[in-house]
């Protein structure tokens, strides 16, 4: 790992941190609680694309660890090492490996359908279970669909950003279900701080835990880490990835 990585880990860490505290304005996942709304994503995804997996999945589990353990965070280091951290770290090292391949169009809409899918099963399964209103339903569906649209729309656009459109959702994707998985297991042995039921969360908490992280965080990714990362390209150049032989 070169210097500057080092370098762009800590500033990456640091600002996530910051970002994560100032902007999550309190609000918990409905119903299940712990995972905050999260909009500090867009930092380590920013680094990621620019700086490669090691700097965006490095910092953002450094900087998870620091804002959850500083308040208004939870301050339980093993809950963060164990899920917060591996989800983060495993999230965003794939942001910046996938956004750096080139995907064919086939594999890109193979997997928007194969997410979407499982998404609206999730979704469906939360609904028929009477966890979520018809009202939230629409409302994770409108999220998801306007995510796809956006990753489609945007990489016939922009071709260059289709790499990216693919990393986010497979990189949230993975993320948000460590997150969902980590949170239950966790549940079964020591209790969960910010929740209704605190021990034994029973096994639907999962997907909740998985369509709220999402759902919430997806657009911010699509949407705001493009124009950003392309402004950098401009200022810095030698930041930009260079043309495949």
């Amino acid at each position: 790992m070169k210097t500057i990585d080092i370098a762009m880990i800590g500033v990456s860490a640091a600002l996530y941190a910051i970002v994560g505290v100032l902007t999550n304005m309190g609000i918990v996942s409905p119903v299940v609680g712990v995972v905050k709304f999260w909009p500090a994503v867009i930092v380590p995804g920013i680094f990621a694309v620019l700086f490669g997996p090691w700097v965006g999945g490095t910092s953002a589990a450094i900087g998870i660890f620091v804002s959850d353990m500083v308040q208004p965070g939870h301050g339980i280091a093993l809950l963060s090492i164990t899920v917060g951290c591996t989800s983060n770290f495993a999230g965003f090292y794939l942001i910046g490996l996938i956004s750096r391949r080139n995907m064919k169009w086939r594999n890109l809409l193979v997997l928007l359908i194969v997410g979407s899918v499982a998404l609206t099963g999730m979704i469906g399964y939360l609904f028929v279970i009477e966890s979520i209103s018809m009202e939230v339903v629409a409302l994770f569906l409108g999220v998801l669909l306007a995510c796809v649209a956006i990753v489609v729309g945007f990489g016939l656009w922009k071709p260059e950003w289709k790499n990216y459109g693919l990393a986010s959702v497979v990189g949230l994707f993975v993320g948000s279900a460590i997150i969902g998985f980590g949170l239950w297991g966790y549940s079964q042995i020591l209790p969960l701080p910010l929740t209704g039921f605190e021990r034994n969360a029973p096994f639907y908490a999962i997907f909740l835990w998985f369509v709220w992280t999402f759902a919430t965080e997806i657009p911010f990714l699509v949407t705001i880490v493009p124009p950003v990362v392309k402004i950098c390209y401009k200022a810095f150049p030698s930041l930009a990835p260079k043309p495949e032989k």
